[in-house]
């Protein structure tokens, strides 16, 4: 099943490479900056120098997103390829890298939302190196591992964006991993044509 779906990914962004939408190609940029823990963190929120409450249920962190979006048809639906680095919630080098899908929900006036669906990457510097962190065994990669990672074939997000011009759009993108984390990041997209 994994195998088709990403088999199904892979042929829908190449058959996209080739079409002559008339939407237009976008990049974005995102300052990812807050990372929410629904049920806390209270095991490890002492590894957390910016958590913003005790329990570590909101950690600020600091770095970009850069994404790519390519039109399949129309402004409806897209191709999105994105990666990102930033300090994560231990302040220590993350980051991950996306490909997906994605749809626009709805258009209203300057304001649209987007949903997309994708497999996605995440890394991170080797937690198993604080001597503080408590372990769920989510990451992958050893005690002597440089980085730890987790792979996800079905990450995705909502993307709400705010049309200033033809070209510029303010956006602000929700990650609902829940129950273990959402985050939220905000930005800019750029049409390209």
């Amino acid at each position: 099943m994994k195998s088709r779906l990403f088999k199904y990914c892979i042929l829908i962004i190449i058959l996209s490479l080739f079409t002559s939408a008339k939407a237009q190609e976008s990049i974005g940029l995102r300052f990812f900056g807050l990372s929410i823990h629904p049920h806390g963190e209270a095991e490890n929120a002492s590894i957390m120098p910016l958590r913003l409450d005790k329990e570590a249920y909101f950690v600020q962190n600091l770095g970009g997103i850069l994404s790519y979006e390519l039109p399949i048809y129309k402004d409806f639906i897209l191709t999105k390829t994105a990666i990102a680095l930033y300090s994560d919630c231990a302040a220590q080098l993350g980051g991950f890298v996306h490909l997906g899908l994605r749809a626009r929900i709805f258009t209203l006036g300057r304001h649209s939302l987007y949903g997309g669906l994708g497999p996605t990457l995440i890394f991170r510097k080797n937690w198993l190196k604080i001597p503080e962190y408590k372990d769920p065994g989510y990451f992958k990669g050893g005690q002597d591992a440089i980085f730890q990672h987790l792979f996800i074939w079905y990450a995705g997000d909502f993307d709400y964006r705010y049309k200033i011009t033809d070209r510029w759009d303010l956006a602000c993108t929700f990650v609902p991993g829940y129950p273990d984390l959402i985050s939220l990041s905000i930005g800019f997209n750029y049409r390209l044509r």
